[in-house]
């Protein structure tokens, strides 16, 4: 009954708003640290530029450790963003495959057909120590804006 009362009045949202969706989607092999990293500066990203639903952010690992590198929770709590209770995850090739976007981080020699990939020759900080893991954290933030930038344009208000 409620679609026969809405089809005249406008256009069913659920396929338009599926379509809209971009998944972006951060990996490396323990989901420890750099993706974790990536991860978190997307998800200030999206929510700096108000993508809401419009942009879907996955993260995972081939082969996930048990916790986030303490020395990554650190890095991160320095510059606003808490980490402190996610945990490294595996990743699927479903999820990969149903990605807009993969970027790893210089861990993989991943080949999806259908999907932009771009691995991120990034040194994995787990066992460095914090002015490195600095650095590191840095050049994730530079690459992930860059990402937003490309997809969905330069913020106004930076």
């Amino acid at each position: 009954m409620t679609t026969t009362d809405t089809a005249d009045d406008e256009t069913p949202t659920d396929e338009t708003d599926t379509d809209e969706t971009t998944v972006l989607t951060f990996m490396c092999v323990r989901n420890a640290g750099r993706s974790q990293m990536a991860t978190a500066f997307a998800e200030r990203e999206r929510d700096r530029r108000g993508l809401g639903d419009r942009l879907e952010i996955r993260t995972g690992g081939t082969a996930p450790a048990d916790s986030i590198h303490e020395v990554v929770v650190e890095a991160l709590a320095e510059v606003g963003l808490d980490v402190n209770g996610r945990e490294p995850q595996s990743i699927s090739d479903a999820a990969l495959a149903g990605s807009d976007f993969v970027a790893t981080m210089g861990c993989s020699t991943l080949d999806l057909e259908t999907v932009d990939t771009d691995d991120w020759d990034l040194d994995d900080p787990g066992e460095r120590p914090i002015e490195d893991v600095r650095e590191i954290r840095d050049e994730i933030e530079r690459r992930v804006i860059a990402v937003f930038d490309e997809r969905f344009g330069a913020r106004t208000d930076a």
